[in-house]
């Protein structure tokens, strides 16, 4: 493995890294799965004018929970230029079958989300002192979206390393995708391993006001089918069972 491959191991350098932490279920494994390798976590969050802003109390939880040194939460305006159920006026999807989770990008794509998000964490990174940046991105139970694939990782790990002073010096940040390559009854299982507290997280797009799951949307199918094919209790209050 080159150094400006995706390495799938902890840090390699000095302990630290910065975690994309957004309050869902994949980022809180993301974030007990760094802290299980030993490392100093800063946790970064973003407030970016989703409709699911509830998650920003779930991202707090979990970084008090697994002893982050930092959590930081960003204020940026996605919906500036909108284009997606979660940033525009756009109805959120429910109900869809696997296939149709599987035919095509959906509208809750957010146009350049990752992108955006990782160039906040290398800018942290860089200024924090870290040799790696963990992001719970996954190629498999997921709604199809380029921003989660392997290739994208892979090319914007080789960015990172021509576009930072860190990286042109020599010592390249690791992007860590520990997901990537599994189920989500795989991920739930992992996380029930770490002990993550999967009560305190939130991955409904359209939640109620008063932040319960709707039930229906992608991320909620998704998350009720990998708790019962991981044959873990899902402690999810849902709208609709």
């Amino acid at each position: 493995m080159t150094e400006t491959q995706v390495s799938t191991r902890a840090s390699r350098r000095n302990g630290r890294a910065v975690v994309l932490l957004s309050g869902g279920l994949d980022s809180a494994v993301t974030m007990a799965i760094a802290r299980g390798a030993g490392l100093e976590c800063f946790a970064l969050s973003f407030r970016y004018g989703q409709r699911h802003a509830v998650e920003l109390d779930s991202a707090r939880a979990i970084a008090e929970r697994f002893g982050a040194v930092e959590h930081a939460v960003a204020d940026i305006n996605l919906r500036l230029f909108g284009g997606s159920a979660l940033t525009d006026d756009i109805d959120v999807p429910k109900g869809r079958s696997a296939d149709e989770m599987a035919g095509s990008i959906p509208v809750t794509y957010v146009p350049a989300r990752n992108i955006i998000f990782l160039s906040y964490a290398l800018g942290l990174a860089e200024v924090k002192g870290c040799g790696s940046i963990y992001i719970g991105v996954n190629a498999l139970d997921y709604s199809g979206y380029p921003d989660c694939r392997p290739a994208f990782i892979q090319a914007y790990a080789e960015m990172a390393r021509l576009g930072t002073k860190t990286g042109v010096e020599g010592a390249p940040f690791a992007i860590e995708t520990p997901l990537i390559d599994l189920t989500k009854a795989q991920i739930i299982q992992r996380g029930a391993a770490l002990g993550v507290p999967f009560e305190l997280t939130h991955s409904c797009y359209d939640p109620t006001e008063t932040g319960e799951h709707c039930g229906q949307c992608d991320s909620c199918l998704l998350r009720k089918k990998g708790f019962h094919e991981a044959n873990v209790t899902d402690p999810t209050r849902y709208r609709t069972l």
